[in-house]
């Protein structure tokens, strides 16, 4: 399959300018902080990804497209305003940008977000919070795939082995104890759980590949608002298809402390900085560091309880 050619980066464009021998070259802008340590920064936005399990955890009466959609919602609100400073950008975007992001929001934002949602709560009931993470370590592989089918990306050779051995890192720093854990659990039945996780992690795959191509067009701000945006709607059909107007009347007072949170830590923050990371990394390295999420989410739940909202 051909690559889809990347759009240039936002701002640049080519100009023929009359030279004369006593102009010199101009030197090329130093890079930003944030440029410089982008591979970081896409690890710190995936390690925040984990503080949901603190929320979600207190929104366990709700179904996923119940918890899901009330996120999203919230997140495109608090967004509003990056959307509609936007519209410029918006207007410039190719069929192939828009195809991208509409990609994005419905497979990476909506669908993967409900299939996370759902292996997170059979996770709690079968306590299969690792091996639910682990199966994320897919995503690399997906995405490296992509990135090199979508964006022409090439790695130099070095890259293969140290990749094979920061997933294989992950791997033992998860199961130390027993590394045929997975295995096990998955041969006891609860292939479910695991279904569920992986089809999250291909989904996020194409996300990191689709955003990076989009970025080449949109600014970090805009990206995350039509992520959202785009996937609101499609997520108020998967409630009403599920449970009618009465998936609407589920909620109680007390979520909106858990709601609020997902909305801003692990959602509003953590997407904005991811974003801006991305547009300086390309996704084969991004999809490595995003693995510090599973890693940062089993650690979590296999932590000690701490007081969660006066819970514990």
């Amino acid at each position: 399959m051909r690559p889809i050619a990347a759009p240039a980066a936002k701002g640049v464009m080519t100009v023929a300018v009359p030279t004369t021998r006593s102009q010199t070259a101009t030197k090329p802008a130093p890079r930003s902080l944030v440029d410089r340590f982008s591979v970081v920064l896409v690890a710190v936005a995936a390690t925040m990804w984990a503080s949901d399990v603190y929320f979600r955890s207190h929104l366990v009466h709700l179904t996923a497209s119940e918890i899901v959609v009330v996120e999203d919602f919230l997140i495109t609100v608090f967004l509003l305003v990056f959307l509609v400073r936007g519209w410029p950008e918006m207007k410039r975007m190719s069929w192939r940008g828009w195809l991208a992001m509409i990609l994005i929001g419905v497979g990476p934002q909506a669908v993967a977000t409900l299939l996370f949602t759902q292996s997170f709560k059979l996770a709690a009931q079968h306590q299969l919070f690792a091996e639910t993470y682990v199966l994320q370590q897919t995503q690399p592989l997906i995405a490296i795939t992509l990135a090199w089918i979508v964006l022409g990306e090439r790695r130099r050779i070095w890259f293969w082995p140290i990749a094979a051995l920061a997933i294989a890192a992950v791997y033992l720093v998860l199961f130390a104890s027993d590394p045929t854990a997975p295995i096990s659990a998955l041969q006891h039945g609860e292939v479910e759980v695991g279904l569920y996780a992986l089809g999250a992690a291909a989904l996020w795959a194409s996300g990191t590949v689709l955003g990076r191509f989009v970025l080449g067009t949109l600014s970090f701000q805009t990206t995350t608002a039509l992520r959202f945006t785009i996937a609101l709607p499609v997520l108020v059909v998967v409630v009403l298809t599920q449970s009618g107007i009465a998936g609407f009347a589920q909620y109680r007072p007390g979520d909106v402390v858990p709601f609020l949170g997902i909305a801003l830590i692990p959602g509003l923050l953590a997407l904005l900085l991811y974003y801006r990371a991305l547009a300086s990394t390309p996704a084969t390295l991004a999809t490595v560091a995003e693995m510090a999420y599973p890693v940062a989410a089993t650690i979590i739940a296999t932590a000690p309880a701490v007081a969660v909202f006066g819970q514990t």
